[in-house]
């Protein structure tokens, strides 16, 4: 039997979304990526960073990328699965199993 997940509620999913954040305005590289995918400007982010849907949209985006998803991961000393946990705590993340 595989070991379970940890645990985790949304208050640290959003938390966790908020790291990836600030990671995301930090990187040169990750900020115009972003910005182009997501159509948001920087007025945007800031009005929208506290909106659970757009934390969703936020670990989307760093779960598309390997490198990003690593990166956050080491950032916030957790496994990079975690990451995907934290996704189905935030609005459009649940998974039907």
């Amino acid at each position: 039997m595989p070991p379970k997940p940890p645990l985790m509620g949304r208050d640290a999913a959003e938390a966790l979304a908020l790291q990836a954040v600030a990671l995301i305005v930090a990187d040169e590289d990750l900020l115009p990526r972003f910005l182009g995918v997501t159509g948001c400007g920087l007025d945007a982010l800031r009005e929208r960073v506290g909106d659970p849907d757009f934390l969703g949209a936020v670990l989307d985006f760093v779960l598309e990328s390997d490198d990003t998803v690593q990166m956050l991961a080491e950032s916030a000393g957790i496994s990079p699965e975690s990451l995907l946990l934290a996704r189905s705590k935030l609005p459009g993340g649940q998974v039907e199993w």
